[in-house]
């Protein structure tokens, strides 16, 4: 009688608003009434809550109506004995009930997980609340230091300790799944199935058939089946836990305000009445504790043992139907009969053959690549070139590779195929990787591996002509132009580079020409017509027109060394 009668006295308040909540539902509202009427018309009671009250007001009587019975029997009457251990154990029961339904009014009132803002804890914030947290916060200073001793309790400290592993335990287990189905997802980004081949039946038409299969098929269902009895009934343990995790934290703090009471009661001889509900409060929460994390721990080890037999057995049938599949897919094939040492020896075979065609093709790529075009400099950056040849000499000049742009202080912002004189391999710290270089007036750091050396090839015509730069100021308007009287000549060399379309470039006009990115030109102008240098008349396999002069940079030539695929 009392384990029945403490479960529905400690939920009546509960049922209570679930009948509340009916009366909000007209059609489930009238479907109970007739109901009542149909069965138990007598009783004239036009709600439920007439008879979720009987259970409540029956146990009650219980000792009224024994008491009134041992009041009308003699005491010589051999039933008077059990009248009396009657009344004392309903007495006993009813007591029991109450103090069970006091401590789970005190864990509804502090299992519930709060979500507050900073600002609604500053507002619960006050002389009290500052002092009970600061004496809290004390003791437990003095427990960690052994100042005082903590009160011990071998019962629940074991009971906490199998509480904590299951938490941890779902939590982990929550976290790879999460990275499971993220896995999952990654593996299925591949969709080969969607993809129009045109080429016959054969084993590339097959695997698409079984890439197919796999994605619209097996994949989606093992999902939907995951998702069923895997993540939603782990998502639920993992709530289930925040009521008792939240007792559990609350007990400690209780247990710190109970033995600051009981020092001071030791002390002082009496307690006032808060500071005795205070205690109350930590005894109740540490027995109902004690008596459910037993029953609590055991029925989520339980869950959390079916929710893995649940997702091994997942994986084992997915294993299984891919398996099959792959099985089906494979008898078709024309060798997925053959014995595996000769079916590796023709794969070796096919590998050989395949790799002796390859080689075939990079001879014949590079009998029919075209040599890249060579072209003089324009005049400022020959002359910059000779200036660094004069100051530095040959060997110190390197080509830029790449685009650089100078992110800290002393870092040269460089476009691809300028030519700098190295000044130091090292920066200011020692690093290597930080070279000094001179590029034709500013000075500063760039990543050393960003450039490579530069290897002009000797001119054998002595036609470059050394500007005076103090005497003249009239510029070459065109690149072929001849000296219009003889200067003096010098030896001098050629830089071996070649002119590209550094980013693609549409024609708007008739006059200009179109380029893509990395398509090698023939500057033949380095300006219009107006003598504006933004403009360049570039020849295009054949085409000529004119192109922004900042799409064009400058690469050096190397010798070609193999074949690659165009990027």
């Amino acid at each position: 009688m009392e384990t029945v009668y403490k479960i529905y006295c400690a939920s009546y308040e509960h049922a209570l608003l679930l009948v509340e909540s009916y009366r909000k539902d007209p059609r489930l509202q009238e479907e109970i009434l007739e109901t009542l009427n149909a069965t138990v018309p007598h009783t004239g009671a036009s709600d439920l809550s007439f008879f979720l009250v009987m259970p409540v007001q029956r146990v009650t009587k219980y000792p009224l109506l024994l008491g009134k019975i041992l009041e009308n029997t003699p005491t010589s009457a051999s039933a008077y004995p059990a009248l009396q251990a009657a009344v004392r154990a309903m007495a006993q029961v009813n007591a029991n009930i109450n103090e069970y339904k006091r401590r789970r009014e005190v864990a509804t009132k502090y299992n519930k997980a709060e979500h507050l803002t900073l600002r609604d804890r500053f507002a619960r914030l006050n002389t009290h609340s500052i002092a009970k947290k600061t004496t809290r916060l004390s003791r437990l200073f003095m427990h960690e230091a052994g100042i005082v001793a903590k009160t011990e309790d071998r019962e629940y400290d074991d009971l906490e300790e199998k509480f904590q592993c299951v938490v941890s335990s779902v939590a982990v287990l929550k976290e790879n799944v999460v990275s499971y189905l993220g896995h999952l997802e990654t593996f299925l980004l591949p969709t080969p199935h969607k993809c129009e081949l045109q080429i016959d039946e054969g084993p590339a038409q097959q695997y698409r058939r079984f890439a197919e299969y796999l994605h619209c098929t097996v994949f989606p269902e093992f999902k939907r089946r995951l998702d069923r009895l895997v993540c939603q009934p782990l998502c639920s343990l993992s709530d289930m836990l925040v009521g008792p995790q939240q007792l559990v934290k609350k007990r400690l703090d209780k247990l710190l305000d109970y033995e600051e009471i009981q020092e001071r009661k030791s002390e002082m001889g009496s307690v006032t009445y808060d500071e005795e509900a205070a205690m109350n409060t930590y005894l109740a929460i540490n027995a109902l504790l004690v008596a459910e994390l037993p029953r609590f721990n055991q029925a989520a080890l339980q869950l959390l043992g079916q929710i893995l037999c649940s997702f091994s057995a997942l994986q084992r049938d997915l294993a299984a139907q891919v398996l099959h599949q792959a099985e089906k897919e494979l008898e078709q094939m024309p060798h997925g009969r053959v014995p595996l040492p000769s079916f590796w020896k023709m794969v070796e075979d096919t590998l050989q053959q395949s790799g002796a065609q390859l080689r075939t093709f990079c001879q014949t790529f590079e009998m029919v690549t075209p040599s890249p075009v060579t072209q003089p400099l324009n005049p400022a950056e020959e002359r910059k070139v000779l200036s660094l040849v004069s100051k530095h000499g040959p060997d110190k000049l390197y080509q830029v590779t790449s685009n650089i742009s100078g992110s800290k202080e002393l870092d040269l912002t460089l476009q691809r195929g300028q030519i700098v004189a190295l000044l130091q391999s090292v920066d200011t710290k020692g690093n290597t990787s930080r070279w000094l270089v001179d590029a034709g007036g500013p000075r500063g750091f760039v990543p050393a591996g960003k450039l490579q050396p530069y290897c002009p090839v000797q001119s054998q015509q002595l036609g470059m002509q050394m500007p005076a730069l103090e005497s003249s100021t009239e510029g070459r308007r065109h690149s072929y132009a001849s000296p219009e009287a003889p200067r003096p000549q010098v030896a001098t060399f050629t830089p071996a580079y070649q002119v590209v379309a550094g980013f693609s470039f549409t024609a708007r006009s008739p006059q200009e020409v179109s380029l893509q990115a990395g398509q090698p030109v023939v500057v033949l102008e380095p300006h219009d017509k107006k003598g504006s240098k933004e403009w360049s008349l570039v020849d295009v396999n054949g085409q000529r027109g004119y192109v922004p002069s900042s799409y064009l940079v400058t690469v050096p030539v190397q010798e070609p060394t193999g074949w690659s695929l165009p990027v």
